[in-house]
């Protein structure tokens, strides 16, 4: 079974789990999560099966869409609701023009510091890891970028938001900052992921759904096929000949006219996925080549 299962992750989880549960039901050993949600958090997590786990990591390069809920006048250890309550503030008195001055300071490009509590890794081991064992590390920012931060609704203490942003941006981390912006402090309430990549949340599957479209056999009609779930990237089609060339490694000359900057997606005269690459000199230069 190769090709990319979206699922709708329930709230409790780890994406983690998620990825046995659905190993251990499949029966499958090839299964890979491709961008973590936070246990707290639900919505899209694509998951590659078989073939598809080679370009998994191509896959999380694609952008994010969230909705989330932001709690005011209280800061967490964690950024969010599960973690325990570091510090209080009152509430400033709300209004769309004093949100809206705030919002904007997080648009566009900038640096972020990813918080402790998160699965980023530090000198091998990952943040959270440290932060159980009561240990706070440097963590070096990273470049992100918000596209669209819409305030939906709010009320006296909780702001509605929906969110566009890079890979690697994180929304807990945006309702701290915000919550210190605004002089009261926040944290993360709840949080949905609306869509991750080109795979919007339409077309995912509950979790708990698996077991019986499995059982009737239509599971399957419901993977994306591989080619589709880099649709992102340009797309070179070879012929026949240069199709056989690619499946073995042998660097392909394409046409000028047909080759872009940054990565391509290589298919065949069928349209299937060969291989993911770059044009370098007029030739194809493979970052992984799937056959």
């Amino acid at each position: 079974m190769d090709g990319v299962l979206v699922i709708d992750k329930p709230s409790g989880p780890t994406s983690f789990d998620v990825v046995r549960q659905v190993r251990s039901l499949l029966k499958i050993k090839k299964v890979g999560h491709t961008g973590t949600l936070d246990p707290m958090a639900t919505g899209v997590l694509p998951l590659c099966l078989g073939e598809a786990t080679k370009v998994a990591g191509f896959i999380t390069e694609g952008d994010k869409a969230y909705d989330a809920t932001v709690r005011l006048g209280a800061e967490t250890d964690t950024q969010d609701a599960q973690g325990q309550v570091t510090a209080r503030g009152e509430v400033p008195a709300l209004t769309p023009a004093l949100l809206e001055a705030a919002l904007a300071r997080f648009r566009g490009s900038f640096d972020q510091v990813p918080p402790m509590y998160s699965a980023v890794k530090v000198a091998g081991k990952r943040l959270y890891e440290l932060a159980r064992a009561g240990e706070e590390v440097e963590r070096a920012a990273r470049h992100v970028t918000v596209y669209e931060l819409v305030l939906r609704d709010f009320s006296a203490d909780r702001l509605h938001l929906s969110v566009r942003c890079s890979k690697g941006f994180f929304v807990r981390t945006l309702a701290f900052d915000l919550g210190r912006v605004l002089g009261c402090g926040a944290h993360l309430e709840a949080l949905r992921r609306t869509a991750s990549g080109p795979f919007p949340l339409a077309r995912a599957l509950p979790l708990a759904d698996v077991p019986a479209l499995l059982k009737d056999g239509t599971l399957a009609s419901r993977l994306v096929p591989i080619a589709e779930a880099l649709v992102d990237l340009p797309e070179v089609r070879v012929g026949a000949d240069d199709a056989k060339r690619v499946s073995h490694g042998v660097p392909v000359e394409v046409a000028p006219s047909l080759l872009r900057p940054g990565r391509l997606r290589v298919t065949g005269p069928d349209g299937a996925l060969l291989a993911v690459a770059e044009g370098v000199g007029g030739r194809l230069r493979y970052l992984r080549v799937l056959v």
